[in-house]
């Protein structure tokens, strides 16, 4: 276990489960563990799939095309997205500027 890392206990599909995880990425941790609980539970719910690792085998393979779809170009891409912010804010400040050395 790293530096500062601490065991969290978190539960899937009702089952119990201690993870490793630095105390300033546990929120992004338990968002990750909220929709994969949540996709396990669509999985079950729907009751095509049976057995908890079956379950979560459907899940993974659900979470990495949504995943792949994304970085592929067929769904938002957050990194062009950031890229494109980071261009307009650079734009902005650069007209500002020009602004500030007017008065």
């Amino acid at each position: 276990m790293a530096d500062g890392a601490k065991t969290l206990e978190v539960t899937l599909l009702g089952r119990s489960y201690r993870v490793a995880c630095e105390e300033s990425e546990r929120e992004a941790l338990l968002q990750a563990v909220a929709y994969l609980d949540g996709k396990m539970n669509e999985i079950k719910s729907a009751g095509k799939v049976a057995g908890s690792e079956r379950i979560a085998v459907m899940a993974a393979l659900n979470i990495a095309h949504e995943l792949l779809s994304t970085k592929l170009g067929n769904g938002f891409d957050i990194g062009q997205a950031k890229r494109r912010i980071s261009s307009i804010e650079a734009q902005l400040d650069s007209a500002l500027a020009k602004q500030e050395k007017l008065f």
